[in-house]
């Protein structure tokens, strides 16, 4: 019933393709024969939010959009880049679903968690993607399993034997709150072992960077991660990626890292990431950017950065992108089910 495969397609593809039906209603409705670029959006400097601190997944998306956007001038507008951290993305999905309703010139990027946050028992969100316009899923991205270069730990069996042994004695980090994404990385393979998931420690920072940190610092001896997050710390040999939750071993950087699947244990994650508007964003500023992110996709110059960023590109428009999370939410509540966090 709950498979490693599920939690794949789950997560991976998972979840969030945020594309609101709600959009559609919108009370700006251009008269017939209108262009859309008759007022001119955008007008005003645009702000992209990273839900998250500096240096995850998130933040990097988020990053790489406004300057490949702004690079190639499909975009002519400034864009800027504003991290707004706090309970794995709950914190500004808060602020967005509430007071920021309308505003066309704020987007933000998000992944599986906007889904999970608004299912789960603890810590949940009561606002999810339904509470957006989904724009378009950019990319995907997979899970890591990764210690400290020195670490004593030499594969995923070897950390997955001392959880085995005493599950409380190692300490887990994420960039994400309990039962959300990096949570759910840590713990699958160790859940696919035999080891009661519940039981596992895990310490929940906001983003990806701040994971990192504190597994450096020591204060934490496993991070569950996504790869491209710890791909330049890799390179610079100060941690030790044990396993990535592909189907297949990924080039470049992590050609050397095994798969979970390769060493036993068939942990497959998938990590999607995709952009979001505003609940009530005008059908003006929803064609607009459905255009600009089409652009976007196809231009050699963000092909060239998703692969710097060690991503793969798998791009869904925002139609594709809503009937996606549509289905992938049930998908969600049968996971959190699986692992007695649904609330």
């Amino acid at each position: 019933m709950f498979s490693m495969k599920k939690i794949s397609a789950v997560m991976v593809a998972g979840a969030l393709a945020l594309s609101l039906g709600a959009c559609s209603s919108s009370n700006e409705t251009a008269s017939p024969g209108k262009k859309e670029e008759a007022t001119g959006y955008p007008t005003k400097a645009i702000t992209v939010v990273a839900p998250s601190g500096a240096g995850g997944g998130w933040d990097l998306t988020a990053r790489a959009f406004t300057k490949v956007l702004g690079e190639t001038k499909i975009v002519e507008q400034p864009l800027t880049v504003e991290n707004k951290p706090g309970g794995g993305g709950a914190v500004f999905m808060a602020e967005y679903a509430t007071q920021q309703v309308e505003n066309n010139d704020m987007l933000f990027v998000n992944s599986p968690p906007i889904v999970i946050n608004n299912l789960k028992k603890e810590g949940n969100s009561p606002y999810g993607y339904k509470n957006t316009t989904p724009l378009a899923q950019l990319t995907k991205d997979f899970g890591a399993i990764v210690v400290k270069a020195d670490s004593k730990f030499t594969d995923l069996k070897s950390v997955l034997e001392e959880v085995k042994k005493d599950p409380s004695k190692l300490t887990f980090a994420g960039g994400s709150a309990p039962g959300s994404m990096d949570h759910l990385i840590s713990i699958l393979p160790a859940y696919k072992y035999g080891v009661d998931p519940t039981k596992v420690k895990y310490v929940s920072y906001d983003g990806g960077g701040e994971a990192i940190t504190a597994l450096l610092g020591g204060n934490a001896d496993v991070i569950g991660t996504d790869a491209s997050s710890v791909k330049e710390f890799l390179k610079a040999g100060k941690v030790r990626v044990l396993a990535i939750t592909s189907t297949e071993r990924l080039a470049g950087d992590f050609k050397d890292v095994p798969t979970a699947k390769e060493q036993g244990v068939d942990a497959e994650f998938t990590i999607w990431r995709g952009v979001f508007g505003p609940e009530k964003m005008s059908k003006e500023a929803k064609v607009y950017w459905e255009q600009a992110i089409d652009k976007l996709v196809n231009s050699s110059e963000w092909k060239k950065e998703v692969e710097t960023q060690g991503w793969e590109l798998e791009y869904k428009n925002s139609s594709d992108f809503k009937k996606f999370l549509d289905e992938q939410e049930s998908q969600v509540q049968q996971l959190l089910k699986a692992l007695g966090m649904q609330k």
